[in-house]
């Protein structure tokens, strides 16, 4: 089976995105949904207290992640890169391996500073933690297992 990522001329990108660019555009659109969700009172407890950064922002996501405004404009903004990445089998390749490679740093940063201190600047909590260590392995292991190719059956070649 043949794969094809333009059309049969060669001078236009098809319509058809391969699987690691609808990988790029869920993720990227879950973290701009994650984002909004954390200016949202009710889906965010303790609304009043959401700061602009550090552990005195004791706004909760869910109830359950610490969230500040610069916590919430990161995820947005790594949402529309996603979104953007999306565009391109091998910039949403880089956007799901770079991303999660920068979740896997978080992670381990989380692990080593206290949720007071003041270099925790994010915030972050132990929840944010072990989700960013989810999130580091699934972005890494779609950006490296999913096809950068699209297959089209053979009535489209």
């Amino acid at each position: 089976m043949a794969t094809r990522t333009g059309n049969r001329t060669g001078t236009d990108r098809s319509t058809h995105r391969s699987p690691v660019q609808v990988g790029s555009l869920i993720v990227g659109a879950m973290f701009v949904v994650v984002g909004i969700a954390g200016f949202i009172p009710g889906i965010t407890t303790n609304y009043g207290q959401l700061g602009w950064a550090g552990p005195d922002s004791q706004a909760m996501l869910l109830g359950i992640f610490m969230v500040s405004i610069l916590h919430n404009l990161l995820h947005l903004g790594l949402g529309v890169v996603g979104l953007i990445a999306a565009k391109s089998a091998s910039a949403a390749r880089s956007f799901l391996i770079v991303g999660g490679l920068v979740y896997a740093a978080l992670w381990i940063y989380g692990l080593l500073v206290a949720e007071e201190s003041q270099a925790n600047f994010v915030p972050l909590n132990n929840a944010d933690d072990w989700l960013h260590l989810v999130l580091a392995v699934g972005m890494i292991l779609l950006g490296l297992l999913l096809p950068r190719r699209v297959e089209l059956p053979a009535s489209e070649h």
